[in-house]
């Protein structure tokens, strides 16, 4: 059997792009979804080989349905060789216009979703003694200056990076990595959008993104440890 990858939200513009990567790179991919997704996935229709990619609905808030579906991915599969966690939010709002409840929404969006996700995934790697795991990090929840307006989400991301390094040193002698990626603006429909009077020849595309997760999957950063991605075009 071939290498197995995880990619939560598989129908985003970064879901995508990661799952054509990991498929042309001759990987079986399980993508997660939510459950009454709007936006529909038809492999065949996108480019995937339906042998390719396994859809699966889960709400990745709730801790226990994350917790079986990726046992049954190693029941399945056997093992989890990378994952890319994608799943999460976003909302504006200073200090003065954010509320503890603004907080605890973004919290669940963009930590409980990869924190249910990357526990799971992360002990199964432990035991098999190999894999990546991708965490979707931001530049607002990496320094402060970019989170400007941007308090809850900014807040909530910070604790993608504390959360990568707490898993790396707890795999310290283990060959499982985790990866927190910092996009910058990225190039899609929806931000094209929304900022029309942008560059953005400056963004960068959800298939560079999907290049670089994938070379820290390889044999040529196989003694790469934990490493922050930025990937920030020239934006």
């Amino acid at each position: 059997m071939g290498k197995i990858a995880i990619v939560t939200g598989a129908s985003g513009n970064m879901g995508q792009a990661v799952i054509k990567k990991f498929i042309d790179e001759g990987y079986k991919v399980i993508g997660t979804i939510i459950p009454n997704d709007p936006v529909p996935i038809d492999p065949i229709a996108i480019g995937f080989p339906e042998d390719k990619l396994e859809k699966i609905v889960v709400d990745l808030m709730n801790e226990d349905d994350s917790e079986k579906f990726v046992a049954n991915v190693v029941s399945k599969y056997g093992s989890v060789d990378a994952a890319v966690l994608t799943v999460g939010g976003f909302a504006m709002g200073s200090i003065a216009e954010t509320k503890t409840s603004d907080i605890a929404k973004q919290y669940r969006l963009n930590f409980e979703t990869a924190y249910n996700a990357a526990r799971p995934i992360f002990v199964q790697m432990l035991k098999q003694n190999s894999g990546r795991i991708f965490i979707i990090g931001s530049r607002p929840g990496l320094e402060a200056k970019s989170g400007k307006g941007m308090v809850a989400y900014g807040l909530a991301k910070s604790l993608i990076f504390r959360l990568a390094q707490l898993m790396n040193d707890e795999a310290k002698g283990k060959n499982v990595v985790t990866c927190v990626v910092v996009p910058s603006t990225i190039d899609t429909p929806q931000n094209r959008q929304a900022m029309p009077d942008a560059d953005p020849s400056k963004w960068v595309k959800p298939e560079a993104i999907a290049d670089a997760i994938y070379f820290y999957c390889t044999d040529a950063a196989a003694v790469l440890r934990e490493p922050l991605i930025k990937v920030y075009n020239n934006s």
